[in-house]
């Protein structure tokens, strides 16, 4: 019989998964490879994300190198967004979710007049373009542009997300606070089936407790498949019952958190973080209030978030000119409210 554990305890797994408490002795490059991916649409967020997962130290200096030495890339996978991880990470997703991403979005560049004669000319060029190094964004704009290919109303972003999901280009060293574009070579996996499960591995281990059919939300794919792969690898994880879900968690995970209290430890988290786009059901860890506040305006845009032992219960901003921009949304205790005042303050990033 599975365990049984409470939505609290569940959520205090989850901060161990995602190693965020206790924090992890990893570099970025193996945090990244543990967690699979992080979302990474927004380029600074994804930046302290990294660091959060990293040893205690870790600067964003350190982050960016590793983006520069090529052990780390930023690129479109699972549901057409962009995701840090590795380059071996990389290439495997791609080769698991690329053409269905590239599949959903083609009306979309029609509509846009990019047609394939278009798109094959646009690539081109940036093709010809990496094989001299780098290309920033406004670099392959501007070559688009000269060689007659409109690149508003989102025709070059279209292009460079072309250039990724067919695995031509993703974004790489820094070129002052941006990233430029650099030639990927992904090396598609030979067992496919194989490649699945060790994703969905990774995917358990990182973010559980967590069911076959959040793994399949993650990815993007359809839950047959995924939990074909989640039946392959079971063996490994230790089943618990949560709110009358079976869920998987990593066995280690569940040992190490297994009989602790609830602490009002408070983890701040960048805005777009794994710990709360990681999961379909949000209502899990938050009250609809908090989620509400987590995206003002229900624009796609994420706030940071402030979690106490795994419950996010607000969210925060870096402090201007000393102000507290800390917003308490769920009850929490005033040592609590003072731990999160102290962990702002003390924000490294």
């Amino acid at each position: 019989m599975p365990e049984t554990l409470t939505v609290a305890a569940a959520l205090r797994l989850r901060m161990r998964a995602q190693g965020l408490d206790p924090r992890s002795a990893l570099d970025p490059v193996a945090a990244a490879d543990r967690a699979v991916a992080l979302q990474g649409q927004d380029l600074p967020a994804v930046l302290r994300a990294l660091a959060i997962r990293s040893r205690r130290g870790t600067t964003l200096d350190a982050v960016r190198a590793a983006f520069d030495r090529g052990e780390l890339v930023r690129t479109w996978t699972m549901r057409g967004t962009l995701f840090a991880t590795t380059p071996r990470r990389a290439a495997t997703l791609l080769a698991l979710t690329g053409e269905r991403v590239r599949a959903s979005i083609a009306t979309r560049k029609r509509q846009l007049g990019l047609d394939p004669a278009t798109v094959e000319r646009g690539i081109g060029i940036l093709r010809e373009a990496l094989a001299s190094g780098t290309v920033t964004r406004a670099d392959a704009m501007a070559r688009w542009e000269a060689a007659g290919i409109p690149t508003r109303e989102q025709r070059g972003y279209h292009l460079i997300l072309e250039a990724g999901l067919t695995g031509l280009a993703w974004w790489g060293p820094f070129v002052g606070a941006d990233q430029a574009l650099v030639a990927a070579d992904p090396v598609t996996p030979a067992d496919l089936e194989a490649a699945l499960d060790g994703v969905v591995r990774g995917y358990l281990r990182a973010h559980g407790p967590v069911d076959p059919d959040d793994a399949a939300w993650w990815l993007g794919l359809p839950k047959t498949p995924v939990r074909a792969a989640v039946e392959r690898v079971r063996p490994e994880f230790a089943e618990v019952e949560v709110a009358g879900r079976t869920m998987l968690v990593d066995p280690g995970v569940l040992a190490g958190g297994r009989g602790a209290r609830a602490s009002g430890r408070v983890v701040l988290v960048p805005g777009f973080d794994e710990l709360v786009l990681g999961y379909p059901g949000r209502e899990l860890f938050a009250d609809p209030e908090v989620l509400a506040a987590l995206t003002p305006g229900n624009n796609g845009v994420f706030q940071p978030a402030v979690a106490v032992d795994g419950r996010v219960v607000g969210t925060w901003r870096v402090p201007v000119r000393g102000e507290s921009r800390l917003e308490i949304l769920s009850p929490v205790s005033d040592a609590v409210r003072a731990r999160a005042e102290t962990a702002l303050a003390d924000w490294p990033y």
